[in-house]
């Protein structure tokens, strides 16, 4: 069991991005996410999957050279989808 709001394992992001392991899944989601925004009721389902059930809030850390935070998880997510780069993690 993991505290809400923290990062998936590995392994559960391997879980996580099955379901989207196709590109044009990981795409999809992007596009929805960019034009509809990160409230978006299916983006924010599927942040909080990605966070054990909520969207962390504030400053995210990240471990990206370049890149060491960023404003909040939407701003992260925005930046993974304009840059292609779906199985980043914070």
């Amino acid at each position: 069991a993991q505290r809400q709001g923290t990062p998936l394992s590995d392994h559960e992001y391997h879980q996580f991005f099955m379901s989207l392991r196709a590109a044009q899944r990981a795409r999809a989601v992007c596009l929805i996410r960019t034009l509809y925004g990160c409230q978006n009721p299916l983006v924010r389902r599927l942040d909080e999957y990605e966070n054990h059930g909520a969207i962390p809030e504030g400053r995210i850390c990240s471990e990206m050279p370049g890149f060491p935070f960023f404003t909040n998880f939407c701003a992260f997510s925005l930046y993974r989808c304009t840059r292609k780069m779906y199985f980043i993690k914070v």
